[in-house]
């Protein structure tokens, strides 16, 4: 069996200063109104590195779609927890030529858990409501979002890697914001915990989102390939008023992208014990 190392290397560490160097000049040293901590997000990134590097195996593609301005970045759900996330937002860190610190929308069940809560806003997370949201980009950020929501993450292993329907408010702020959206595409995430079964009644009956049943709860190190597409600018004709109807083709239209660049994805995909499609 490979050994993973999960110490940082000083050539990792050195990466990392250079990164939040940079970062430090555009988002401050202070932290933000909605608890972006930058100093605690460079300790968390020296853990969550290697993880990412050795254990993920993390392969980015698409890095020329992105330019030096804010986006709506879009993407499917997937894996059960939200590792998705934390992978995407490492990735636009540590690996973009110009390194943003993402701010992912989170359910308001994740902003009220212990620690958790704490942690993901200090690296950058945000209650995902549409005030935020559109404030955020007005400030020149990127956002992260998953607009299937829970129904996403917490597919059961027949439903790996299909793209559930997406909400149409992440659409309505790029409108009004007039920011172009950046789909992108995780592949390899599903297999971190390859069999699984949704309790939903229980869940229901617990006020859970979501009651995964697996056969492992410490997620496999399955090799994940990021997958960014071009930008998808939504039609001037349009804005934040119009109708479902007239602009459902477009939300469609993403998500065929998206479920796309997924399936391109699974015929790229490294090898995994654990690999369900």
């Amino acid at each position: 069996m490979e050994t993973v190392n999960f110490k940082t290397s000083s050539e990792d560490r050195k990466k990392i200063d250079q990164v939040f160097s940079k970062l430090y000049s555009i988002y401050g040293e202070s932290e933000d109104p909605w608890g972006l901590d930058l100093h605690r997000t460079k300790s968390s990134t020296e853990y969550i590195w290697p993880i990412y590097k050795n254990y993920f195996k993390v392969r980015v593609f698409g890095k020329e779609n992105v330019e030096d301005r804010p986006y709506m970045i879009t993407s499917n759900h997937t894996g059960q927890i939200a590792i998705d996330g934390m992978l995407i937002s490492t990735a636009f860190a540590i690996e973009m030529e110009r390194p943003r610190i993402l701010r992912a929308m989170v359910e308001r069940f994740f902003t009220g858990l212990p620690f958790l809560g704490t942690w993901a806003a200090q690296g950058g997370a945000v209650l995902g409501d549409r005030q935020n949201c559109e404030k955020l980009l007005e400030r020149n950020q990127s956002v992260l979002v998953f607009p299937e929501g829970v129904k996403g993450v917490s597919k059961s292993t027949k439903d790996f890697y299909k793209v559930q329907s997406f909400t149409r408010g992440f659409f309505r702020i790029a409108l009004s914001s007039g920011v172009p959206i950046l789909p992108i595409a995780v592949v390899g995430a599903e297999e971190f915990f390859p069999y699984v079964y949704q309790a939903k009644s229980i869940a229901k009956k617990l006020g859970l989102p979501a009651l995964p049943l697996s056969a492992n709860y410490i997620p496999l190190p399955s090799p994940i390939d990021i997958y960014i597409g071009e930008p998808y600018s939504p039609p001037k004709h349009l804005n934040a008023d119009s109708s479902d109807k007239d602009i459902d083709h477009h939300i469609f239209e993403i998500e065929s992208i998206i479920q796309k660049m997924t399936d391109d994805g699974l015929k790229k995909r490294r090898k995994f014990w654990a690999n369900v499609k």
